[in-house]
């Protein structure tokens, strides 16, 4: 029984229906509803299930692992402003010089490879609180760096051990939001996702200061450091199994009675809350039911299914013409003729960037709020694809973004163009982060984290490949051509794979329902949620 005075527990009769993405809402006596519709998922009747958590707890969690989101691609992306200086420093080409932005960026993908089925099998906290230590300590060795090897070494070093904060985030929304909260909390997560591609404005202004590339490093230790204290006293562990509780045997008074079994109702013993000093533990204990070395290829089997697919793609493609293409070319376009800006303006173009995700933040509970709009018209019963809607005008704005900006570089237009151009590519994006995402979570609950891992593997590999020849690229063929031309027609591609899903994808799930695919993933499940 629940002790006095114990906070109040939510109760739903909820339950996800035979096609994965597809959940009957409708709202049973003494459920707890929002939008008029009962919660899912089912939360277990213990104060220490992370959906039973208060509002505040969780805010703060989803705060702190979003922050080390921002973070982690600020270090990434913030040197990209010193290609020209590292070319001269080092004495290589820009081509090799960009090397320091494009490796490290593989490597901060190909980190959730190991750390996802880490944190599956240690624990989410101990998992988050050593990659900020690795990150800690790859910032420190690129602030000492004086050779290109100990830069490059040093720069893969801390991207590795960052790259879980792309797939923590979405993972502790899966643990501890209800279904109708998620596109607006990944919103959140991908709004600081997105902001830190605003790290070459910072690294940029340190040197108008006339400091030295090195301080950057230093100060995004600085606060590396502060946040893994943060980390340290609010991320409690959210990893938990729900198990559905069978009901106890009958007592022999009751049988005496001639009282039936289904009849009979025996209060569940709901648990005491854990204490606060007891949430602290670095270590949460070993799951020796995870499988950590088949979650690894198992992973890339994820690439197959078509949601999933599009998310990778939709990354991959808004990373690397967002935060690679745009950083690398802008400032070596706005610094020659007939610019000429100083090279300590040259980020800038992150001011476009972030008024971009600025003006997309009032629309992040948007898809939620269709996605609930029509459940109630479909009598309870919701759809992945209900929240795709809101996708439509990011659809075509994106990419002609991209459009504009390729030819402002090619005619040598005011600057205000690169600028807009900018701006529109990353209101789109930061819907089709979100969106794409939240849709992809919502139609396969299954290892949710072997997918994280093929999203991430895919995303980076995929923003690599666009980056890193991209300056040869543009020399050989001119911006109109490679970025106007070719890069806007494979997002706009990518993009209009938005009505395929809308039409047909319930019937994408259903087909890929009967596959050997769908069955292995369904039968390594190791957690039950309550129904």
């Amino acid at each position: 029984m629940a002790p006095p005075n114990a906070a109040h527990l939510v109760h739903s009769h909820a339950h996800a229906e035979k096609l994965p993405g597809t959940y009957d809402l409708k709202a049973a006596e003494g459920d707890d509803t929002a939008y008029g519709q009962a919660l899912y998922p089912v939360p277990a009747e213990d104060p220490n299930d992370p959906l039973q958590w208060s509002n505040a707890k969780k805010s703060l969690i989803l705060l702190t692992v979003s922050l080390y989101s921002f973070l982690g691609n600020c270090a990434l992306l913030g040197p990209s402003v010193y290609i020209e200086l590292y070319s001269e420093l080092f004495k290589i080409t820009p081509t090799k010089a960009s090397g320091l932005i494009s490796y490290p960026n593989l490597a901060f993908g190909f980190g959730s490879l190991i750390l996802v089925p880490l944190y599956l099998k240690i624990g989410r906290r101990p998992v988050m609180l050593g990659s900020m230590i690795f990150f800690c300590a790859g910032l420190i060795g690129a602030s000492q760096a004086t050779t290109y090897e100990g830069l490059m070494a040093a720069r893969v070093i801390h991207a590795f051990g960052s790259g879980v904060c792309e797939a923590l985030p979405v993972q502790l929304v899966n643990d501890i939001f209800f279904l109708h909260e998620r596109g607006r909390r990944i919103g959140y997560y991908t709004i600081c996702l997105c902001f830190g591609s605003t790290g070459p404005l910072y690294s940029g202004y340190m040197l108008a200061g006339g400091y030295s590339w090195n301080l950057f490093f230093y100060v995004v230790f600085a606060f590396a450091m502060a946040l893994l204290i943060l980390a340290f006293f609010v991320v409690e562990e959210t990893a938990y199994k729900r198990h559905v509780v069978a009901s106890p045997p009958l007592s022999s008074a009751n049988s005496d009675k001639g009282v039936e079994a289904s009849q009979v109702e025996v209060a569940p013993v709901i648990p005491a809350r854990k204490s606060y000093l007891t949430t602290l533990k670095p270590w949460s204990g070993i799951d020796h039911e995870s499988e950590f070395w088949i979650m690894i290829p198992r992973s890339f089997t994820y690439f197959l299914v078509p949601q999933v697919f599009w998310v990778i793609t939709t990354f991959g493609l808004y990373i690397g013409l967002g935060a690679l293409a745009f950083n690398y070319t802008f400032p070596l376009k706005i610094t020659a003729p007939p610019y000429n800006w100083s090279i300590t303006n040259s980020g800038l173009i992150t001011i476009a960037t972030f008024l971009g995700f600025l003006l997309a933040l009032p629309f992040l509970s948007s898809s939620d709020r269709l996605a609930a709009h029509l459940t109630r018209r479909n009598a309870g019963i919701r759809e992945a694809e209900m929240r795709l809607g809101v996708l439509l005008p990011a659809m075509l704005i994106a990419p002609a973004g991209i459009i504009l900006y390729g030819f402002a570089a090619e005619r040598n237009l005011h600057w205000i163009a690169y600028f807009i151009g900018v701006g529109m590519d990353q209101w789109g994006a930061l819907f089709y982060f979100s969106f794409t995402l939240a849709y992809a979570v919502d139609s396969y609950a299954a290892n949710t984290s072997e997918m994280l891992i093929a999203m991430n593997l895919g995303k980076q590999a995929i923003s690599f490949g666009m980056g890193i020849y991209l300056l040869d690229w543009i020399e050989k063929n001119g911006f109109a051509v490679t970025i106007s031309g070719i890069f806007a027609a494979i997002l706009l591609v990518n993009n209009l794979a938005l009505l395929v899903f809308m039409g047909w994808g319930k019937s994408i799930r259903r087909a890929m329902t009967g596959t050997r695919l769908a069955k292995m993933h369904l039968g390594t499940i190791k957690g039950v949620e309550v129904a």
